[in-house]
């Protein structure tokens, strides 16, 4: 099922006193970028049977209809048509491109879980200057401390031409989402009979690592700022959160910050990382979970295992059209079917398993990466028995009014406790993310300001 990987330029291991760098790629193969390869490292060419094109710049524009920043995406492909369905019946005919989650989705929900098929659509894209810092980033990025982080690169892809599995997480990890954000979303935890209350919050991120006029020496340590907001129900109204996220959190872990509305007080919050259950989750998402994967990568040995072809979710448009109420999109054990689409497309596969000594929940977690914007489309996430436990699923689509590939939703599965966890459901809320806002400045993101803020 898996092909195997050629490493695109040689790993050199330099021994250090205090641990290990890798070096870069050479600029020859760096030179394959924006060449055989995207700017971002995925093969350009389309796949041997054609049912995979080749990628020809993605999205460009906004398609007609759309209303501009912060308004509902208009879906840019609305003639397509589902090739097939893939359903429990039928599933043996495509095993092989389907993760060990997927496929224990269709054996918990045999009557209802199914994957509707769409033509291929290599919609990724970002702006040039994006790309040209992943093309640079190439030849100069280094893992530093064992991987718990890196040097020498800067608002762009580190490691386009991967060489280890923590580099591929890594790309993952600081992949572009624009410099700052505002969105207002809702999360619910489903429970078995399907019942769901959600919570509403307005989000504000200011990626530090992708400020046009900044560089890394210029972070010193610090990835993004990120504020929340909850807005609804009436009973956690008013409550607000603050996280500075570190690059290397071995050495200086995330720090964040609570606003309780009823006492009017910040309060620095424990350590919120790894295998800490979210409590707006009822504890089926943990810390690292989050964006399908964040924070340290210290506790997991990382494999990159290569390529393969997978059915993921992308360019989901209408599970997020302000025509879909929540209620239309949250079922008994899964969201709505028929409200996503699934294309073939190829994948990096990484695979992390628990180092002896180290404590978490996963003992293992096998993550698949869409080679056009290394946004982690998959994961599975193994118990300590070794046994599949949970799946999470992000929906892609651009955001082509940046443009970007990012999650639409990200929905994380309990296959023992029959629950499931939504974040990013959007269709009920006026807006969705707003990418045009001005880029403030590092002081709006203090627990002063999250205090002066949180009495509003």
């Amino acid at each position: 099922m898996l092909k195997k990987h050629t490493l695109m330029g040689a790993a050199i291991a330099l021994a250090l006193s205090a641990g290990s760098v890798m070096a870069a790629v050479s600029s020859q193969e760096a030179a394959k970028l924006g060449a055989s390869l995207t700017p971002f490292g995925a093969e350009k060419a389309g796949n041997a049977d054609g049912s995979i094109p080749a990628w020809t710049g993605g999205i460009t524009r906004a398609p007609a209809g759309y209303q501009g920043n912060s308004s509902h995406h208009v879906d840019p492909f609305p003639q397509d048509k589902p090739l097939f369905t893939i359903t429990k019946a039928n599933l043996e005919q495509y095993k092989d491109k389907l993760s060990a989650g997927q496929i224990a989705l269709f054996n918990a929900y045999p009557d209802t879980f199914n994957m509707p098929i769409y033509p291929t659509r290599r919609s990724g894209s970002a702006p040039q200057w994006v790309y040209d810092n992943s093309i640079k980033n190439a030849s100069t990025a280094k893992l530093l401390d064992g991987g718990n982080g890196f040097a020498d690169a800067y608002g762009g892809i580190p490691f386009p031409i991967p060489q280890s599995g923590v580099e591929a997480l890594w790309n993952h990890i600081v992949r572009y989402r624009g410099s700052h954000i505002v969105r207002r979303s809702a999360e619910v935890a489903v429970q078995r009979n399907g019942a769901f209350s959600p919570v509403v919050t307005e989000q504000e991120a200011l990626f530090r690592y992708y400020d046009p006029k900044g560089s890394f020496a210029d972070l010193n340590n610090i990835l993004f700022y990120y504020l929340s907001f909850t807005k609804s129900p009436a009973r956690l109204a008013g409550s607000a959160a603050l996280v500075h996220e570190t690059l290397d959190q071995v050495k200086e872990q995330r720090q964040a910050w609570g606003y309780s509305a009823g006492q009017r007080r910040v309060r620095r919050a424990p350590n919120l990382a790894y295998d800490t259950p979210i409590s707006a989750s009822e504890g089926l998402r943990t810390a690292d979970d989050t964006d399908m994967f964040n924070g340290a990568p210290d506790r997991y040995d990382w494999k990159l295992l290569g390529k393969k072809e997978l059915y993921i979710p992308y360019n989901n448009y209408k599970i997020s059209s302000p025509q879909v109420k929540y209620k239309d999109v949250l079922q008994v054990g899964h969201i709505n079917p028929q409200l996503t689409r699934n294309e073939l497309h190829r994948v990096w596969v990484v695979e992390g398993t628990l180092k002896p000594g180290a404590r978490h929940i996963y003992s293992k977690r096998t993550l698949y990466l869409d080679e056009d914007s290394w946004q982690a489309a998959v994961v599975d996430q193994y118990d300590g028995r070794n046994e599949l436990w949970r799946v999470s699923v992000a929906y892609l689509k651009n955001y082509y009014d940046l443009p970007t590939t990012w999650s639409a939703m990200e929905v994380f599965h309990d296959l023992q406790g029959r629950r499931y966890h939504v974040q990013n459901l959007d269709s009920e809320e006026p807006t969705t993310v707003d990418f045009s806002q001005p880029i403030p400045a590092d002081s709006a993101f203090t627990p002063a300001a999250l205090r002066r803020r949180g009495t509003r």
